[in-house]
């Protein structure tokens, strides 16, 4: 058993990391207790905890931080991404270095370990979060149970059978468990200092259908906040339905789980739109689920891409941006067949973040243009999505 040092008082550890090959973290217990299995990650991002917590597309993941310090800045209800909170969409728990630290923030409405119970969200502190983000880069993406009982008392051994025996993510249809259950319209623009959210325009210029996958609140923010109706449908939403509404544009959006088994439902829906001249546009899990519709592949990272810090190239521009990507999969860059273009490229490691279908208004990218960590490096993509529409419409193109 591999545990570490901690750094607290308590002679009982109250939390627990037990890794599918039997490793065993020790920590202290935070957030909500319990048990819940998930595959482990690390994130690299120094800020944007509560985002990256709520973000659908880390259904099933544990997430360790590798900012040392998380909840300096507290909690509040403005600062989260799914669209359904009380589904509790997003991660299944968090590791930390340090423990939560009283917020220091005009924002704050509350201590992230409150609003952690409050979600369901099981944490553990005191961990050596460096040799576990080393342990993951050398290993891999590792499936693992984190626990929280504050009497310390654990049954190791089924613990460590749970986390040899979950399947993992590669297989795992999890678009269809964190998507909304109906149809609605988004009317929220996005936060101006001092002013908080907007609202859409009484009279949209374009109307933009979404499809949930998990689709952040951001996302949508910013198509409003460029003049559109956005209407956001279910996952499984047939082409047909989506037609019916009348679409100048239709969005793909990211989302958890492996594409692959999403695309059953997901690539003839979308093959079924490529039939039109409507514009397409897919972040993350929808460029992912668009790529399988043109005829490509995916593969399971060995550790995939978390954090704010990624250079990304788009070579239809030949700038470097700084972006936001969380995703365990990839488009494999090498089955992309003729017709359709790579459009963006990791600076880290070559992995294809973006494609284009040659001559038809349609495209994506891997990453997150609406996290801004650039901070707007990426945001002409949704100007670029808005001409697209506009074009058809007769319209003058927005600056990008």
């Amino acid at each position: 058993m591999a545990t570490n040092t901690p750094p607290w008082s308590e002679t009982r550890p109250t939390a627990l990391i037990v890794l599918a090959d039997g490793t065993v973290i020790e920590g202290k217990g935070l957030g909500a207790s319990g048990e819940a299995i998930g595959e482990l990650c690390f994130n690299t991002a120094l800020t944007g905890y509560q985002e990256i917590l709520t973000d659908p597309s880390y259904a099933g993941q544990i997430v360790t931080f590798t900012f040392p310090h998380i909840g300096n800045v507290g909690a509040n209800e403005e600062d989260i991404e799914d669209l359904h909170p009380a589904a509790r969409a997003g991660a299944v728990g968090a590791v930390l270095r340090a423990d939560i630290s009283n917020p220091s923030n005009y924002r704050a409405l509350g201590h992230l370990d409150d609003w952690l119970k409050r979600r369901g969200l099981i944490a553990a502190s005191g961990i050596d979060t460096r040799a576990l983000t080393a342990l993951l880069r050398d290993k891999g993406a590792a499936n693992a149970v984190i626990a929280h009982h504050p009497d310390g008392q654990f049954d190791i051994e089924a613990l460590k059978a749970k986390a040899r025996e979950w399947s993992g993510l590669v297989g795992l249809d999890l678009a269809k468990e964190v998507t909304s259950g109906q149809s609605r319209t988004w009317s929220e623009t996005p936060w101006v200092w001092n002013e908080g959210y907007g609202g859409a325009e009484e009279t949209p210029a374009m109307h933009i259908v979404a499809v949930d996958y998990g689709a952040k609140r951001n996302i949508l923010r910013l198509m409003a906040g460029l003049g559109a109706k956005v209407t956001v449908v279910p996952a499984q939403t047939a082409a047909a339905d989506i037609l019916a509404l009348k679409p100048d544009g239709v969005f793909l959006s990211n989302g958890p789980g492996d594409p692959a088994a999403t695309a059953d439902y997901a690539v003839p829906m979308i093959r079924a739109l490529l039939q039109t001249e409507i514009p397409l546009f897919g972040i993350c899990l929808g460029h992912q689920l668009l790529a399988l519709a043109l005829g490509a592949s995916t593969v399971k990272m060995h550790q995939g891409h978390h954090g704010a810090n990624h250079p990304v190239k788009d070579f239809t521009t030949g700038k470097v941006e700084i972006v936001s990507m969380n995703h365990g999969f990839a488009v494999d860059g090498d089955t992309l067949p003729e017709g359709v273009e790579e459009t963006h490229v990791s600076l880290f490691d070559g992995s294809n973040c973006g494609l284009t279908l040659t001559g038809r208004p349609v495209f994506s990218v891997q990453h997150h243009p609406e996290a801004s960590p650039g901070p707007q490096d990426s945001h002409y993509l949704f100007r670029r999505f808005a001409n697209l529409i506009r074009a058809r419409q007769g319209e003058p193109a927005l600056a990008e």
